[in-house]
């Protein structure tokens, strides 16, 4: 019988890299190294990454160059909440092209590998994991439920990653979730013996809400011995200026957090973070207290704003 093959990749540089390469991307890929113990992590890019971290990684990586999907490319939004997300939605169909060729593991770049896969998840033909769902959503809705394509795996030409990227290029709408969580759902009904389902708790243990990142960022660890990988919902906090769910940001996300912070995140990266890397515990005392500082204030002006809409409402 064929197994999934051991076999890793990321979609990466759907969009110019005006950064250089996150500590939060190297630690995903050396979390997924360290953990999972791969025999290859194929690195799939349409802009190549730059900077120190994707220096240290880069050599542990096979290199693969990728064209954008032509239908995705010039699709037009109707909401311009999302239209600046338009690369989620390429990497969306890069994905499922890629484990219909090569077969393996495909897991978001905002993910930490916690513990190993359990050598039966190599026989299924396919595997993705339920998430918490936005029952808002019509097409939620009408699915019934949610799988979450930020993690999935399967055998080469698996039937369901096949039919699901068909189906996507039928059903695709420029919304966030139809496609990618909720027709997923849909499908695995319809042919449940092409697909294992994980409970929600084995890759997307936290929501992608306020709660659930505060959670990831903020508060001390649980108990993860039933958890595979952390999802980190990075578009929910990565902007400074987008407050809504969270004020935790990239910026905040440095070696020093991962080194002393007592947060569910650092204790499960720190063990990741390159030993040669020794940040001054003072200086991320001054880091906190600039974090710190920075909350009171985004607090006030959301308190303020929402006193000045209230007045605003006939």
């Amino acid at each position: 019988m064929i197994k999934t093959p051991r076999i890793f990749h990321f979609v990466f540089g759907l969009h110019p890299q005006t950064e250089p390469f996150h500590l939060m991307h190297f630690l995903c890929v050396a979390s997924c190294l360290a953990v999972n113990k791969p025999d290859r992590i194929l690195f799939h890019y349409q802009h190549l990454p730059w900077g120190p971290w994707w220096d240290r990684i880069a050599p542990f990586l096979e290199l693969r160059p990728i064209e954008p999907d032509g239908f995705i490319s010039s699709f037009a939004y109707d909401d311009p909440g999302i239209r600046p997300y338009r690369y989620a939605h390429l990497s969306d169909i890069a994905r499922l092209e890629i484990l219909i060729e090569y077969g393996g593991i495909y897991a978001d770049i905002d993910t930490l590998f916690i513990h190993a896969l359990p050598e039966h998840f190599y026989d299924y033909p396919f595997v993705m994991g339920q998430e918490k769902v936005d029952w808002s959503a019509k097409a939620a809705r009408v699915a019934g439920g949610s799988l979450c394509n930020a993690w999935m795996m399967g055998k080469p030409g698996a039937d369901f990653a096949k039919s699901l990227l068909a189906r996507t290029y039928e059903s695709f709408d420029g919304t966030w979730s139809a496609h990618s969580t909720f027709l997923p759902y849909q499908l695995s009904r319809e042919h449940p013996d092409w697909i294992h389902v994980e409970p929600r708790e084995s890759f997307f243990y936290y929501d992608w809400n306020s709660e659930g990142i505060r959670s990831i960022f903020e508060e001390p660890a649980p108990n993860l011995d039933d958890v595979y990988s952390i999802h980190l919902w990075s578009h929910m906090w990565w902007d400074r200026k987008r407050i809504d769910a969270s004020f935790f940001h990239a910026g905040r996300l440095t070696p020093a957090y991962v080194r002393f912070a007592r947060s569910t995140y650092a204790e499960y990266a720190r063990p990741f973070l390159p030993q040669d890397i020794s940040p001054d515990r003072l200086g991320y005392g001054m880091h906190s207290a600039k974090a710190y500082w920075e909350n009171a204030v985004w607090t006030c002006r959301k308190h303020l704003g929402r006193i000045y809409r209230e007045k605003k409402r006939p």
